[in-house]
């Protein structure tokens, strides 16, 4: 009745023939995308409102991540692809073409609806903690690029009045092409796959790619990269192969141990080693780190002389503490009774080969946490001991001259 009286008015205003046929096919049309206009505002202004209060308040939380991301706004487009579709048989002549449009236009807005879930689905998942060891997004990237490539051929085969299912077929000719234009992709989910399935990064995660110059956390591990935040803030990314054909060093370990190393060594003066005198060992007796050390170390030392009928005093060959020794064992209780030590965790203090610099002395222990701060506090009390307490020894820390050094050595009588 409505399509009767849009000719009726036509004819009314005087326009007849052939021309009449095109005005009214004109007419129609900006008819029908008024009414797609309305029905989609109506659609979005009132029924979608609707169902976001209602979905907003229910207890079900993950409906909610349905409206943000976008889903059921998608899905309003629906209503004008439809309306197309049923006024699609007025056209006469042009009734192909507009139904091919319509079921463009409708192909478009299923792929978008499929990308907004997919999005959403990753969103829900993320909530949850296995997601930090099995994260999807890669795997969901390759079903969006899947669908991308599965609503084109629609399209296409739409477009040349073809059958999906034989164009479907005929896409074997093309895997060259596909492999070629998605290579990184290709990598990038056989990666993935194998990044999940060996556990060798998570989200979390602090990897250290000295290529790439990466040294942070993993913020995010899609298709084709993984992205790292370094600790300068500065964001670098990574092809996903890569963790898989390069080395890189992934630091959950040390903090799965809760414990981190430090091994960080002092030069000594190799001028300042010399033999304990008595009265430097009775000084350094006081402290309650050293008195058993020193009393069972020198009773065994002095019967080794006595039974060799070797003088401390006359032979060179005689044993005998040395203030480096004696040194080395300090550090080494003083570590295994620091607070902040992990006793559980290897702890040594061993002499290193000598170098031009002295005579590298290394601490190796373990602080008993992962806290980058704390760490360094920790790390730093123990040298700032270990320097200050090394005159107390009679032991030199070797540093390079400086301007000082050259002016308290002027006159040829150096200053302490």
């Amino acid at each position: 009745m409505a399509i009767n009286t849009i000719r009726d008015w036509i004819t009314r205003v005087g326009i007849k023939g052939e021309l009449a046929e095109h005005v009214f096919y004109v007419v129609l049309a900006v008819i029908v995308l008024l009414v797609c206009a309305a029905a989609n505002y109506i659609a979005k202004r009132f029924v979608l409102r609707l169902a976001e209060k209602r979905v907003k308040g229910n207890k079900i939380t993950w409906d909610d991540v349905l409206v943000e991301s976008g889903v059921l706004r998608r899905l309003s487009h629906i209503v004008p692809a439809a309306i197309i579709r049923m006024f699609s048989g007025y056209f006469g002549p042009y009734t192909g073409f507009v139904q091919k449009a319509a079921g463009i236009y409708l192909t478009l807005v299923l792929l978008f609806v499929i990308v907004a879930l997919l999005d959403a689905a990753d969103r829900i998942y993320r909530r949850y903690e296995i997601s930090k060891t099995r994260p999807i997004k890669g795997l969901l990237q390759i079903v969006k690029i899947a669908s991308f490539i599965i609503g084109g051929i629609v399209i296409i085969a739409d477009l040349m009045g073809q059958d999906p299912v034989v164009m479907l077929g005929g896409i074997g000719a093309l895997t060259a092409v596909f492999s070629l234009v998605f290579k990184d992709s290709l990598l990038g989910f056989v990666a993935g796959i194998q990044l999940s399935a060996n556990d060798m990064v998570r989200i979390g995660d602090w990897i250290e790619m000295p290529k790439y110059n990466a040294n942070g956390d993993v913020i995010e591990i899609s298709l084709n990269t993984v992205k790292v935040q370094n600790f300068d803030k500065t964001i670098t990314t990574i092809p996903a192969y890569a963790l898989i054909s390069d080395s890189f060093k992934n630091w959950r370990g040390m903090r799965n141990t809760g414990a981190r190393r430090i091994m960080r060594s002092v030069y000594i003066d190799v001028h300042s080693i010399s033999f304990c005198t008595p009265e430097m060992l009775d000084r350094l007796k006081a402290s309650g780190l050293l008195r058993e050390y020193i009393e069972t170390r020198q009773a065994e030392i002095d019967e080794y002389n006595k039974s060799s009928g070797l003088d401390p005093v006359k032979t060179v060959n005689a044993r005998r503490l040395t203030n480096i020794g004696v040194f080395r064992v300090y550090i080494q209780n003083y570590l295994n009774n620091h607070p902040d030590i992990r006793q559980d965790l290897p702890r040594m203090v061993r002499q290193l080969p000598q170098e031009a610099n002295g005579l590298p002395l290394q601490v190796y222990a373990f602080a008993n946490t992962t806290e980058w701060a704390v760490y360094e506090n920790i790390q730093s009390d123990i040298f700032d001991h270990i320097l200050s307490v090394a005159d107390y020894f009679r032991l030199r820390i070797f540093q390079n001259p400086s301007g000082y050094d050259f002016r308290a050595f002027k006159g040829g009588k150096p200053q302490n």
